[in-house]
């Protein structure tokens, strides 16, 4: 007896299969990081990210304006500096490389996109940490606080719409959101960064803005066993104000994401970071996957466990590819 259900039906052309696709993913759902450097006369490639640069103020502009043009929802700006203290100094000098990148390109684009920023003392700081470390060299949390409501104003006076909370520290949503409010700033969005796992996934990125980090970040970043904790995170990140939360790594924590995104009642992000880059770009490089079929299957299995927005470098070129299709 032949079968009267025939799943198959949906599948039979591309057409139909278009007609009937779940998951979609839309040019405004991509947000671009980008890192801009001080000190360079010319873009600088990481190597360990093919394909990515730390930018010059200039070259920079170029990309976001790629990046406007392809429909790209918004920017993620690091800044890389070439000096660095314990306290991370530069991180809130209005002429520090981020404020100033943000200030240029916020002038420039800020009605065209969203120009966010890294909050985050890792890229500042001698030790590489992300946040002031007490005497014992622990990172305190309540002295990092401090820092990130001055990091918070600064951003936000530079022209930064929309702040990307990283450190990992706790009741940092709810400092930030006093900060920011009582400077005036109260239309500047928090984006909490909040179940952020201590990933060897990482490690393109402390290339791509010259971390100095010895050791780990493992008393603050979450372990990668555990689940329940990314869901709490998130819900005390609510609670205490953020407007978004994120989960990062993202690949390899979909089941994180999936829970977070069914508890939520604020919009859900994921970060796709250097590593899920890197090792999609190198497999490819050997000829050993099909390259473009996985960056997009990538990003859609993302959209589909929850993510309202996905941060990934290959945000123009798959805004791109939607763009030549439509």
């Amino acid at each position: 007896m032949s079968p009267t259900i025939r799943p198959r039906r949906l599948r039979q052309s591309a057409p139909m299969r278009r007609l009937v696709a779940e998951t979609r993913i839309h040019p405004a759902q991509l947000v671009l990081p980008m890192f801009v450097a001080e000190g360079l006369s010319e873009p600088r490639p990481i190597t360990s990210m093919p394909g990515q640069v730390q930018h010059t103020l200039d070259s920079a502009a170029r990309e976001v304006e790629r990046a406007i043009a392809a429909g790209v929802g918004g920017i993620m700006l690091f800044g890389v500096p070439t000096h660095k203290d314990a306290v991370g100094s530069g991180a809130t000098d209005p002429e520090g490389i981020l404020n100033r990148a943000t200030a240029f390109l916020a002038e420039r684009f800020g009605d065209a996109t969203v120009v966010q920023t890294d909050l985050c003392l890792d890229e500042f700081t001698d030790h590489g940490h992300c946040g002031v470390l007490a005497a014992d060299g622990s990172v305190d949390n309540d002295a990092t606080l401090i820092r990130y409501a001055d990091m918070a104003v600064a951003q936000a006076e530079a022209g930064s719409r929309l702040l990307g909370l990283s450190g990992m520290m706790d009741g940092q949503v709810e400092h930030v959101r006093a900060a920011l409010d009582d400077a005036g700033h109260q239309q500047t969005a928090i984006l909490a960064y909040s179940a952020k796992y201590a990933t060897a996934l990482y490690g393109p990125f402390r290339e791509a803005v010259d971390s100095s980090l010895t050791g780990d970040r493992k008393t603050y970043q979450q372990d990668p066993g555990n689940r329940r904790e990314g869901l709490r995170e998130a819900l005390l990140d609510i609670a205490e104000g953020a407007d978004i939360v994120m989960v990062k790594p993202a690949s390899l924590y979909l089941d994180v994401l999936a829970d977070v995104a069914a508890a939520s009642d604020v919009p859900v992000w994921a970060y796709q970071v250097s590593g899920e880059y890197a090792m999609i770009e190198a497999a490819a490089e050997r000829g050993w996957i099909d390259r473009d079929r996985l960056v997009t299957e990538s990003i859609t299995s993302i959209i589909r466990a929850g993510a309202d927005t996905v941060l990934t470098y290959w945000a123009i070129e798959q805004a791109e590819w939607i763009g030549a299709r439509s």
